[in-house]
């Protein structure tokens, strides 16, 4: 029998303060070798792959499978991102994730995956904020007293307003705590970020408020975040407060940019969740010799902030090891109240 898990099933069982362990959890397996992760092809989706009409492809296919040693699942995401399905009044990105049984290879879950999607994704940023942000664990040498930095204010800058920026800024609340937020600021070209604004203050609790320009966004932030589908870059490196901390989640391939290349130079380190994958995006493909270092690192407690003046980048692509952690977590769950709904696929069901 297969567990069909709807979005609204999924909702039910997945909140952030408790993913976002798990997270760091899968990290920590990837850091150390412990899973299977084959390469992610993406190709051209839709009309425009057709010979014979006109016009650019329409979208990109994503094929992202991963099992983590020992767990009870294999799990393989299948993603299809298009640019304009917003016109059509839907998500840019859809996501849905099949759970194989790992002793037996039998089929025992079909996932809704965008919101695992979008809620793993988050906590990428969330767990750099607490490790990267200025006042974070990581801030400066274990020598020095840290108790009253732990606990300093922070300015958030968000640059996009769509699913994943919202994501993002709830991740980095539950991850360091809304109370340390002391102002959210949220950047999109459209009126979306006027909606997203009003949003985010009435779920989180926080002060949110739309600005007009990239630069109003990034002035005196302590975090940047960038969660756009950008091919240009999408705020001035100048602009950034020394000690920012930039978090890029949006560019994932060499022709997607967020970051212009003073960000990239300012920085005194650029972090990674798959260091060789991002150092292929457009943020960064184009700096020669770039020293990427791994996000599971950081957790570990290695490569973490050295002062509270350098700048930080975040580069993260996704890893379907995090799906594959996040699905499991949601599916058990599920399974716990008997939530979604069951069918065969083949007649030994």
């Amino acid at each position: 029998m297969v567990r069909v898990l709807a979005d609204e099933d999924i909702a039910s069982v997945l909140d952030l303060e408790t993913l976002l362990p798990v997270v760091a959890e899968a990290f920590d397996k990837q850091r150390s070798g412990a899973v299977e992760r084959p390469e992610r092809p993406h190709y051209p989706i839709g009309a425009g792959t057709d010979p014979d009409a006109p016009g650019e492809p329409t979208g990109t296919g994503l094929c992202m499978p991963a099992y983590i040693h020992g767990a009870s699942y294999a799990a393989t995401k299948l993603v299809a991102v298009c640019e304009d399905n917003p016109e059509r009044g839907l998500p840019t990105v859809t996501a849905h994730i099949t759970l194989t049984d790992a002793e037996t290879g039998q089929p025992v879950g079909y996932l809704a995956g965008d919101r695992i999607t979008n809620a793993r994704t988050g906590c990428i940023g969330g767990l750099a904020a607490r490790e990267l942000a200025t006042g974070g664990v990581s801030r400066v040498p274990r020598s020095t007293d840290r108790g009253s930095s732990l606990r300093a204010p922070l300015e958030l800058a968000v640059i996009g307003a769509g699913a994943q920026a919202r994501w993002q800024t709830r991740a980095i609340a539950a991850a360091v705590g809304v109370d340390r937020l002391e102002s959210i600021r949220i950047y999109s070209p459209s009126d979306s970020r006027d909606e997203c604004a009003r949003d985010l203050e009435s779920e989180l609790g926080a002060s949110v408020a739309a600005v007009s320009s990239p630069r109003a966004a990034v002035a005196d932030a302590s975090i940047v975040v960038t969660a756009t589908t950008s091919t240009e870059p999408v705020f001035p490196g100048e602009a950034l407060e020394a000690g920012a901390l930039v978090i890029a989640v949006g560019a994932y391939t060499p022709a997607m940019r967020e970051l212009d290349a003073t960000t990239v130079e300012r920085a005194s380190r650029i972090v990674a969740d798959v260091p060789d994958e991002a150092g292929e995006t457009g943020d960064l493909c184009e700096h020669d010799d770039l020293e990427i270092r791994s996000l599971g690192d950081v957790l570990a407690g290695d490569d973490g902030r050295v002062s509270g003046d350098e700048i930080i980048v975040l580069e993260s692509v996704g890893s379907a090891v995090l799906d594959a952690a996040t699905a499991e977590f949601v599916f058990d769950r599920a399974v716990e109240r008997s939530l979604g709904t069951t069918a065969p696929l083949y007649g030994n069901d």
